[in-house]
């Protein structure tokens, strides 16, 4: 897959499988092999303050991981599952905005690890972060922990 195709795989497979997604309208914004960006429109994700919902915003960061690394594996030629295993989150600051995820790989050495333990012990684990900006300041920053199992086919 190239990377002029991901950003619109990406966003069929989530609104395909993951029917939330077409409801929050997620958009994949950019994807360029090391970092996902994806937004949202305020309007579908906005609560009784008329800022972002909370809920909304973890969703959105939750996925940003996610889908860089299905992306990644998918470049990688491995057939896997993709899990969230465990996360925090501090909101910082009300996202008055259009809502958007942020998120890059770790350092080369901790990707080609879990890529390694992806391909040798069929599991591999690994942390991401993202962030939410609002205007030029982080509103809310996440740690996620992600599981890959890779499935046979």
């Amino acid at each position: 897959m190239n990377l002029l195709n991901s950003a619109g795989y990406l966003e069929n497979l989530f609104h395909d499988s993951i029917p939330i997604t077409g409801e929050m309208r997620i958009d994949v914004a950019g994807y360029d092999g090391k970092s996902l960006l994806l937004k949202a429109p305020l309007a579908q994700n906005v609560n009784d303050k008329g800022t972002a919902f909370g809920g909304s915003i973890f969703s959105l960061l939750v996925l940003s991981g996610w889908g860089l690394l299905h992306l990644k594996l998918v470049e990688a030629g491995i057939s896997s599952e993709v899990m969230i295993h465990k996360s925090s989150v501090t909101y910082a600051l009300p996202v008055k905005e259009v809502l958007n995820a942020y998120c890059e790989l770790p350092d080369a050495q901790t990707f080609e690890r879990f890529i390694h333990d992806v391909r040798s012990k069929g599991r591999g684990k690994i942390v991401l972060t993202a962030v939410t900006m609002s205007g030029n300041r982080p509103a809310v920053e996440f740690s996620g922990s992600y599981v890959a199992i890779a499935t046979s086919g």
